[in-house]
């Protein structure tokens, strides 16, 4: 196939895809309730010829090829928004308020609809099928283990599978490629909440009230211990508590006290993360009952670390080279081998198939782009959106071209 053929194509679609990005960053949507983003989707993969089909709670699947007998790739976006609030002064702004496209996913679907247009063009040629997935709920774990369970990883069965993910705020030029190295890439992340119930009473009678605030301020300072002291130096494990909330007068001393926070390990079979489960509840409680409080402690929405495989993680990077030169870079290089403390849900589909993920600069912090992922105010250049959607086709045509 003709690198320059697929550059020029993507090319041509870059005003459509501003277009497409726009109306998508306009009308954010979060988690699984995606009523506009899909229907936009939907009427986008049919209008290029697809016929899409329903996948788990608010997926789409899509299919493209499959005319010459060969394998599988899927390719991934991830549609959902964040629950916050967009402060980004430009003039596509959410309209939605409490919503906003802040980790580029907007983006993302953008470049792989640009992707399914080019890739329809070359049907004939492509050696096997390639799969897209429009994915919903990314942001809390949950959308890629439903779209597996309900089948996205068969029919035809999937042998590799890629996702690109733009930044921003980084001091890396604008269309930077990044190829993830082969083993560990990005950490498990869970989800906790601790609830310490005491007896609520009156500021200025505290012998007379158990105090939670200050029970799970001491649960807090506690939990502390177990990075200094019971997990082996050589491990990475960190959990945050991000949120802390207890009374609504400052007079008043409430009944209850509540942390909310993540656990990330990069440890595979999870066992870093269930010590610290463990020793979390047993200090959580142990802690709370010295100060005669009662204790909860809950983990939910689970994600594991992001396994990237080395054969395919090599391929990529080489025809990321053959199609963008040295604005292609192996992402251990720049991250010195290092796995990022970040979380994506496409893990569950890494311990399933062989995957590999890319990086693509979308806003340098040289050239104004300070805002990372996740920010309020975070800005992403879309005038490298063809280059994420060569990018997804290319890898597909030039991975089962080499594999079939």
């Amino acid at each position: 196939m003709d690198i320059k053929e697929i550059l020029k194509e993507a090319s041509d679609l870059q005003s459509e895809l501003v277009e497409i990005r726009r109306e998508l960053h306009r009308h954010p949507e979060v988690g699984f309730d995606l009523t506009f983003t899909k229907a936009f989707v939907r009427a986008k993969l049919e209008g290029f010829g697809y016929t899409p089909a329903d996948t788990g709670k608010a997926g789409l699947t899509a299919l493209c090829g499959g005319k010459r007998q060969g394998k599988t790739i899927l390719l991934r976006a991830d549609m959902d928004a964040l629950p916050i609030r967009e402060e980004a002064e430009i003039d596509f702004c959410s309209e939605t308020d409490g919503r906003m496209h802040g980790c580029g996913h907007d983006m993302h679907t953008a470049m792989l609809l640009g992707a399914a247009k080019i890739l329809k063009l070359h049907e004939d040629e492509i050696n096997g099928t390639v799969k897209l997935e429009f994915q919903p709920a990314e942001e809390i774990f949950q959308g890629s283990p439903d779209m597996i369970e309900a089948g996205i990883l068969e029919n035809p069965h999937v042998d590799a599978a890629a996702m690109i993910h733009v930044t921003a705020g980084m001091p890396l030029p604008s269309g930077t490629i990044m190829v993830s190295g082969g083993g560990i890439s990005t950490a498990s992340c869970e989800q906790y909440h601790i609830t310490v119930w005491g007896k609520g009473g009156h500021g200025s009678v505290p012998h007379e009230t158990i105090d939670p605030i200050t029970a799970a301020a001491h649960i807090h300072l506690a939990l502390q211990e177990i990075n200094s002291r019971e997990i082996d130096g050589h491990d990475y494990g960190v959990f945050t508590t991000g949120r802390f909330e207890a009374g609504q007068a400052s007079n008043v001393i409430p009944d209850k006290a509540e942390m909310w926070g993540t656990i990330r390990t990069t440890d595979p079979e999870n066992k870093v993360g269930e010590l610290i489960k463990k020793r979390m509840e047993e200090i959580a409680k142990g802690v709370g009952a010295a100060l005669r409080c009662e204790t909860a402690v809950e983990f939910y929405d689970f994600c594991p670390c992001m396994l990237i495989d080395s054969g395919l993680s090599a391929d990529i990077l080489q025809y990321m080279k053959e199609m963008f030169g040295g604005g292609a870079v192996d992402l251990s290089v720049i991250s010195g081998g290092k796995p990022g403390g970040g979380s994506e849900d496409f893990a569950f589909v890494s311990h399933e198939v062989p995957t590999v993920s890319m990086f693509l600069a979308a806003g340098s912090s040289n050239d104004g782009y300070i805002y990372g992922q996740h920010h309020p105010k975070v800005r992403f250049d879309d005038s490298v959106l063809y280059r994420g959607s060569a990018a997804y086709a290319y890898t597909a045509l030039r991975w089962l071209e080499d594999h079939n």
